[in-house]
Formats: structure tokens, sequence, C-alpha cells
């Protein structure tokens, strides 16, 4: 018990700190918060604490408590908290002397909701048997489901309730025993109705999966009966599903052998793409191995094979066929402004309804132990084709100029193409000016120092050198050599090599499904 000066130093904090009773007692480390609130009351009731500590309560102070008890609901702990005082045992001790046997309060650890024997008998019964949940019997009737566990061992005899023991004579015993006899021999009879009904759930699930498998992987029709699948195709079946039946089940519901199994499994675990790899080999190699695995699936599928993009790119890593790919630094040709300055025309629209209607050149240069090699090349818009081209060693005038003059012989009559270029001599010279003028062609230049205005021919030379040049030994190879192998490449690129913008067509095919040649 706490002394006068304890008591009263607890009060003086408690007007000190604003009456807020945590801070007194986590300075003091007493008294509790109802504690505090009678002596503050005592205070301003008496004007002082009492010298000594008085250990009960008055009898006004009793009745008063029973009275907010009885007249607040008949809870202890709301009455505790409202008034203060006493502690909740105290309280049920004064209730349950000054209340008639009515007002009683509940007894701890016992159920406010009684049920009889029949409503726990069936709810141990519809749990047991899978027809409810714990869960859906809590919501029904406001049960726990610690307390069907409970009931279902009183029930069986695997544990005591001795409320039953206090209400039944030794006479009930013995119809209990009985009774408890026959609940268990229904209990059993319902797991094992509730197993079968799982055996049979779980093999039509199964007998599902299977017709489903059999229309997913095998493009079965609906309505395939097993007897009519292949052993093949039974085993391609139960390796899709081994995930999540057994292998023993499967095979039952199949209706197919263990040995025949293992054999099937074995047979399709061999390599189905023997035959597409030595296809997809040759046709790298005919292409001078520059196709990529969109242009070997092209080759491939136009050649009647069923395989997708991913599966040629998975081939084509497995047997490392991969294009070589080089970036080198490319020959510049600008020499300053020679010549006045003329308007970019394209302005990077490389589209073009018709053959020769925008028409791209530049130079690029091939350096091999030999010498040195220049490309001037035309290239169309329309479809990517080169109608001329010219080579030698020498980025000259006469390069470009019988480059133009080719390109100009193979025009028809009223055509007049668009010529853009870059801002290299070449073209800034007085004789390309004047070709131009006298085929009344229209000129179009870059940017100075701007590749990108003029892409679709560096693009051209890009390709040209990934697919022929790069990654290949030039050494004991003469300049008229690799003239010839520059030619037969451009030669291929017009006629054979396909282009997916073209439908997996080359341009000169190109041109003839359109009808613009014969």
């Amino acid at each position: 018990m706490y002394s006068y000066e304890k008591r009263k130093k607890a009060v003086d904090l408690y007007l000190k700190y604003d009456k807020n009773a945590s801070a007194v007692i986590r300075e003091l480390e007493y008294p509790t918060f109802s504690m505090l609130k009678i002596w503050y009351r005592e205070s301003l009731e008496n004007g002082d604490l009492h010298e000594k500590f008085r250990s009960g309560y008055s009898s006004e102070q009793r009745a008063e408590a029973v009275k907010y008890y009885k007249e607040h609901g008949k809870s202890l702990s709301r009455t505790v908290k409202a008034l203060g005082y006493p502690c909740r045992q105290l309280l049920g001790k004064w209730v349950h002397e000054d209340l008639p046997s009515d007002c009683h309060p509940l007894k701890r650890g016992r159920s406010v909701v009684q049920y009889t024997d029949k409503q726990k008998m069936d709810a141990v019964v519809s749990v047991a048997s899978g027809e409810k949940t714990a869960k859906q019997l809590e919501a029904e009737i406001g049960v726990t489901r610690s307390a069907v566990s409970l009931w279902k061992r009183q029930l069986l005899g695997e544990g005591d309730s001795p409320d039953m023991a206090k209400k039944h004579s030794k006479e009930s015993e013995k119809d209990s025993t009985q009774g408890n006899i026959t609940l268990r021999a229904e209990c059993n009879n319902l797991r094992e109705e509730r197993n079968k009904l799982q055996t049979q759930v779980y093999k039509l699930q199964m007998e599902k999966d299977i017709f489903e498998k059999a229309a997913e992987i095998l493009k079965k029709d609906e309505g395939i009966g097993i007897d009519k699948l292949s052993n093949r195709e039974k085993a391609m079946i139960i390796d899709a599903l081994t995930c999540r039946y057994s292998i023993k089940d499967l095979l039952l519901s199949l209706q197919m052998a263990k040995s025949s199994y293992f054999y099937q499994s074995d047979a399709i675990k061999k390599d189905k793409y023997a035959l597409v790899r030595e296809n997809l080999r040759k046709a790298f190699d005919e292409n001078r191995k520059c196709y990529g695995y969109r242009r070997l699936h092209t080759v491939l599928t136009s050649n009647g094979s069923k395989l997708s993009e991913k599966v040629v790119l998975r081939l084509m890593h497995e047997e490392n066929l991969v294009v070589p790919f080089v970036k080198r630094k490319k020959y510049s040709s600008y020499k300053g402004e020679l010549s006045p300055e003329v308007e970019n025309i394209i302005k990077r629209d490389f589209h073009a309804d018709n053959p020769n209607e925008k028409w791209l050149s530049d130079i690029t240069e091939f350096s091999i132990p030999a010498g040195k090699v220049y490309l001037s090349p035309i290239v169309d818009c329309f479809d990517g084709h080169v109608p001329s081209w010219t080579r030698g060693p020498s980025p000259n005038a006469e390069l470009v100029n019988t480059m133009l003059d080719k390109a100009v012989g193979t025009l028809q009559e009223g055509e007049h193409p668009l010529v853009h270029t870059d801002r290299g001599c070449h073209y800034r010279w007085p004789g390309w000016i004047e070709r131009m003028g006298d085929a009344k062609l229209v000129r179009s230049m870059s940017k100075k120092g701007c590749s990108p205005d003029n892409s679709a021919c560096e693009g051209f030379f890009g390709r040209l050198k990934n697919e022929m040049f790069y990654n290949r030994s030039w050494s004991g190879v003469s300049l008229e050599e690799f003239y010839a192998q520059l030619d037969d490449y451009i030669c291929w690129y017009n006629e054979k090599r396909i282009k997916l913008s073209l439908g997996g067509r080359s341009p000169l095919d190109y041109r003839r499904s359109l009808g613009l040649v014969s």
C-alpha cells in the first residue's frame, strides 16, 4: 500500500501535468490509472487525502457500483472503467451478493450460447462429411472451429465432458456409449463415401485434362476416343501431364502399357529437327552466310517446313550459324563547298510508289591487301534495286559520271527521278551537274556531316559489307577478282536475295509479281 506522501505526490504531479495520468505513472512507476483517479477524486471531495490508506470501500461506493452495473448492461469491465473502482473480481463478488439470482454475472469460461446435443451432433457430422466447412458453420450458427473439434472428441468418446458427466446418471452413460458407437459407425461410413467421391472426382478431372491436352497438343477434334489414339500420342499426353498426375494413374486411364510408354518416350526425345538442321545449314551457306533467322525462316517455310521463327533462332544458336558483323570506319568524300548549296528535297522520306521515282547514291571504300576499291551505286527507293554501279581503284569523277550515264540509260521516256546524294565533291563537280541537267534529273543533297539524311543508301553499304566483305580473308585476291565478286554479289542482291519488306521476295521477283518486268 502507498503512504500519504506517495499518494499526495502522485496527485500533485497529476495536476501539474494537466491530468496526464500516463506521464505520472511513467515518472513515478506507480500507481494504476484507476487508483490515481480515485486519489484525485478523494482530494477534490475532501480537500485532502486521508492519512491512513483505506483498504476497503464504503457502503455508498459499493451500492453505486452495483447500481451502475445493473443499469448499464451488466458489464463488469464497463463498470470498472466508468467508476475507476473496484477490480472486476471484487465487483463480481458484490453483484453476486447484492443482486438476485437472475442477475448473477456470467461465470468465466462458460459459453453464452448453449447448444443441444443434437445441434452438436449435426455440426460434427456436417463438417466430418465435407458437407460444410468450419467457416460456413461459424457464419451460420456462430460456433468456432475449436468448438466443433471439442464436440467431436466428446461425442466420439475421445475426451471427457464435465457438463455431460454431471447431467447424466449411470443409465444415461450406457445410452450415451451406445449412441457414440452408432455415431462412430455413421462417421466412418461418411468418410468412406467422401473418399470414394474424391477418387471419382480425381479420375474425372484427369480424363478431362487428357482430352484437353489431346486437343491442344495433338490438334484432335472434340469427341476423340482414347482407343483411337496411337501409343506415340498417348506418350506425348502423359509427358504433358506428369506434373499433375502420377504416371501410374495416367497409364491406367489411357490404357497403355508401361513398357510401351517408355519406348515411345525415348523415341520422342530423339532429335526431330535433324532434317531441318541440315536444310538450315544448306540455306545459310548458299546465301553467303549472311541471312539472319528471319530470312532463313522465310526460306525454310517457302520450301514447305512448318516452323516458328523462335525455333529457327534456337537451331541457329545450336548449330553456331552466326552472321559476321564488323563496324568499320567509312570513306568520306567531302572536300568542301565547291558549288552552290542544293536543297535537301527528299527529307529522309525514302518511300517511293513507283520505280525510278527516287534514286540514292554514294561512294564506299573497300580495303584489301591488293589495294583499295571504291564502289558507286544507284539505289532505287521503290524496292532497293540497284540499276547501275561502277567500281574502281580511285574515287574520281569518272567513277560517278560513268555510273550516272549507265543509270540514265535504263530510264524509260518521261522518267526523271530525284537523285539524292551527300555533299561529296563528286556530286558538285561540273561534269555531274551537267549530266543531271541534260537528263532533267532533280538534285537533292544531305546536310553537311549528316549521314541519316542518306540512311537508305548507307544501309545498303552496311548489308553489302556484312554479307560479302567482312570476316573474310582477301589475301591473294587481285583487284580484278574482287571486282568480279563485287559484281556477283550485287547481281545476287537484285535477283535472288529476299527482303522481308517485299514479302520474302527479291527486288526482281517483286517487280515480276507487280507485272513491271517480264
